[in-house]
């Protein structure tokens, strides 16, 4: 944002509105021992001073614009067009994203629209929301639609034990006290497809990822079946960018289809803002959590948009709202549909065949390597395991210090039987010089 300084006259036309005479008498509830000049404050800078200071420090950091980055695990590095940036920043966009008022935010209205029905065609889903914190809060929200769609309550969730491990933490901290059962995921090591047999008449939903947290891609059809059996929902957590490439979930008979669409014109952001994507079948769209936007026409017969359903707290009695979330991630709504929008349908194929492909390639170099062995028992999209001969965390710092990238994942960290194995993740943003540059620095690791 700009450096703004305000003038005398602003001080005290603002201290006229609050009715104060003065900024001593504003601040005097502030004990006198900690009131400015006592405070030993530096001595203040001026814009350009404070821009030179704050670049310095940013320097001390190593970002994925400094150096090849093989990390993902949930967050990943893609290509971001010029055009959301661009767009993303027009004043009618940043500064009313959400719509309080949506009788007057005609715009934003549609954008929400437009990135609704982008995400039911990438899912193969009916209805969509706009939006959730993150992957892993749409998530949650899906196990509340899951048990409040069953009209006589179930209380029992089954989670893939290869459902991110942050998801399945936020899934068990949004759902104390709800009285849910929560099993499947009690042996990191055990196999997603012995989840059917935990699937039972008081299974409210099976939830899966795929690809999942360890970047192989499930057998859906056989999971989906399970649940149908047992009239429980399919909940799927995916990675848009994968779906350019796969089959949506929808057309294995998935209930719910959630997931983390950061990828998708958000960028990295240091961790944050993400935005979770949540898309479901229209028989339950009065169960889904947050806003959905609609398409009508006004008494004149123009094309028009409203919130056809606004079901969090702020919108509707307290009993009746199916969500407390209060923040929709419209700018990352926004960033994502632009970048659906620039891409279509073509290029975003084309994102995940690169990914797809450039991950095999790298997979294949380090299959390769003496010490090292990729897992290869299920296929995978864009992240493999890889066996190292090393301490995963020995392994990166060298990387890190000699060569200047960005290792893997320590899955050691999350699943006990995988000590010494690390997830490396492949983007259309690791050309094969960067990959090969890899390959180069981990045969040195065995030296």
């Amino acid at each position: 944002m700009p450096y703004i300084p305000h003038s005398n006259e602003d001080r005290q036309a603002m201290l006229k509105a609050i009715g104060v005479r003065s900024v001593d008498e504003l601040f005097r509830d502030v004990p006198e021992a900690v009131r400015f000049p006592t405070l030993d404050l530096p001595f203040p800078l001026s814009e350009m001073e404070a821009r030179w200071e704050l670049e310095t420090l940013a320097e001390a950091n190593f970002s994925v614009a400094d150096g090849p980055c093989f990390l993902g695990a949930g967050a990943y590095h893609h290509f971001v067009p010029a055009v959301v940036d661009s767009l993303l920043r027009r004043g009618e966009f940043y500064t009313a994203y959400t719509p309080y008022q949506p009788e007057v935010s005609q715009g934003t209205l549609q954008a929400i629209f437009e990135y609704q029905t982008m995400i039911c065609n990438l899912t193969g889903m009916e209805v969509s929301n706009a939006s959730h914190y993150d992957g892993a809060t749409a998530t949650a929200e899906a196990v509340i639609t899951a048990v409040n769609a069953h009209r006589l309550k179930r209380r029992k969730v089954v989670l893939s034990p290869q459902l991110h491990p942050e998801y399945r933490d936020v899934v068990r901290t949004y759902t104390q006290g709800m009285g849910l059962t929560i099993v499947g995921d009690e042996d990191p090591g055990a196999d997603s497809s012995q989840l059917a047999d935990r699937v039972d008449g008081e299974t409210a939903c099976l939830i899966v990822q795929s690809p999942n947290f360890l970047g192989q891609i499930e057998d859906l059809p056989g999971l989906a079946g399970a649940a149908r059996e047992h009239r429980a929902l399919l909940v799927v957590v995916t990675d848009p960018i994968a779906l350019g490439l796969l089959k949506p979930p929808g057309d294995f008979g998935a209930d719910i289809v959630v997931g983390e669409g950061q990828g998708m014109g958000a960028g990295l952001n240091l961790g944050g803002p993400y935005l979770g994507f949540f898309a479901t079948r229209m028989e339950h769209v009065r169960k889904m959590a947050g806003r959905l936007a609609g398409q009508t026409v006004d008494a004149a017969g123009e094309r028009g948009f409203v919130l056809t359903l606004s079901t969090r707290e702020q919108h509707i009695r307290r009993e009746r709202a199916t969500s407390n979330i209060c923040t929709n991630q419209g700018l990352l709504v926004l960033a994502a549909a632009i970048y659906m929008a620039a891409l279509g349908r073509c290029g975003l194929r084309q994102v995940a065949e690169l990914c797809y492909h450039r991950a095999h390639y790298a997979a294949g170099r380090i299959d390769e390597l003496e010490g090292f062995a990729v897992l290869r028992d299920k296929p995978f999209f864009k992240e493999f395991i890889v066996h190292c001969p090393r301490p995963v965390r020995e392994i990166n710092q060298y990387l890190l210090d000699e060569w200047g990238i960005i290792g893997g994942y320590d899955l050691g960290r999350d699943y006990p039987h995988l000590q010494d194995h690390v997830l490396l993740c492949v983007t259309e943003m690791n050309p094969r010089q960067e990959i090969d540059v890899l390959v180069e620095a981990l045969q040195e690791v065995t030296e």
